[in-house]
């Protein structure tokens, strides 16, 4: 399958702590994951837009989300959008930070078996499809979210991690 073509997206990189593969690795996996991602949705989402991608550790994403959602303890991703979500209409021209937390991915990545470059590739599109208007909040929120997912790695050749 051929790749898919570059969403109109300006993507800001920045590796704050954590062992994290090197910078041109990561930027390889979010550049095809937002490519992944957008390709999935179809042409559904137009107009030119910058995100933020930030590589951190479990201490600093705890911080984040006892900070923002009163939950004390790590996870592997957060997601904080610049303008309110919509599933619909053009890009807003900051769509927002997507936030990763190294211990907790490559624990969860090592518990199931697959690679880590396919678990930050996965948190990374998951990260994107919240700050697209996405959730998961309910079963049928779920469940449409996990297909956008599940389409988007598989055009990356991902297994599936919901299988």
């Amino acid at each position: 399958m051929p790749a898919d073509p570059a969403p109109p997206i300006d993507i800001d990189l920045t590796v704050e702590a954590g062992d994290w593969p090197d910078e041109a690795t990561l930027t390889i996996l979010v550049e095809r994951a937002v490519a992944g991602a957008f390709a999935a949705l179809g042409a559904s989402r137009t107009g030119e837009s910058e995100l933020g991608v930030i590589f951190t550790d479990d201490a600093r994403i705890r911080e984040l989300n006892a900070g923002w959602r009163g939950k004390d303890k790590a996870t592997n991703v957060l997601s904080f959008p610049a303008f309110p979500e919509t599933k619909t209409g053009p890009l807003p021209p900051l769509l927002g930070d997507i936030v990763l937390a190294a211990e907790t991915v490559a624990s969860e990545a090592a518990l199931e078996g697959k690679p880590l470059d396919n678990h930050i590739t996965h948190l990374v599109i998951h990260g994107l499809l919240h700050l697209l208007g996405h959730h998961h909040e309910t079963d049928a929120e779920a469940e449409e979210m996990e297909a956008i997912e599940r389409r988007a790695l598989a055009r990356l050749a991902i297994p599936d991690p919901y299988a």
